[in-house]
C-alpha cells in the first residue's frame, strides 16, 4: 500500500499563491490515479482536481484557471499549485490515491473512489 503526506499549507492573503506537495512512500504514484480534495468547515469533502495514470485531468469549476496539478514521478510526489487564492479556498486539503480503474473520469472525483488518503493540511486565505 501507499502512504501519503501533504505539506506546504499555511496562512496567506487573498491573491497569493501556495504549492501543496503530496509525498508518497511504499509504492510508486505513477501506478495510481490521484486527486486533491478539500473540506471546509461545515461542508463535505469535495474534489478539487483528479488525474488518472494516463494523465487525464479534471478540475472542479471553482479552481479552473487558478490551480494546477502535477507529478514528479522521480520524487514520487504530486503537487497542487494554487494561484490567485480566495478566502473561499480556505479548507483542509487532502491528497488521495487509488489503484482502481474507472472508465468515467467523474468517478475519480468521488471520495469513495480512493483507498489511500493523506492526513490533510490546512490552507487559510485571509481577505
Amino acid at each position: 500500500q501507499v502512504q501519503l503526506v501533504e505539506s506546504g499549507g499555511g496562512l496567506v492573503q487573498a491573491g497569493d499563491s501556495l504549492r501543496l506537495s503530496c509525498t508518497a512512500s511504499g509504492r510508486e504514484i505513477r501506478n495510481y490515479g490521484m486527486g486533491w480534495f478539500r473540506q471546509a468547515p461545515g461542508k463535505e469533502r469535495e474534489s478539487v482536481v483528479v488525474q488518472t495514470t494516463g494523465g487525464t485531468t479534471e478540475y472542479a469549476d471553482f479552481v479552473k484557471g487558478r490551480f494546477t496539478i502535477s507529478r514528479d514521478n522521480a520524487k514520487n510526489t504530486m503537487y497542487l499549485q494554487m494561484n490567485s487564492l480566495k478566502p473561499e479556498d480556505t479548507a483542509v486539503y487532502y491528497c488521495a490515491a487509488t489503484l482502481r480503474y474507472y472508465s468515467d473520469i467523474n468517478d475519480y472525483a468521488q471520495n469513495w473512489a480512493y483507498d489511500y488518503w493523506g492526513q490533510g493540511i490546512q490552507v487559510t486565505v485571509s481577505s
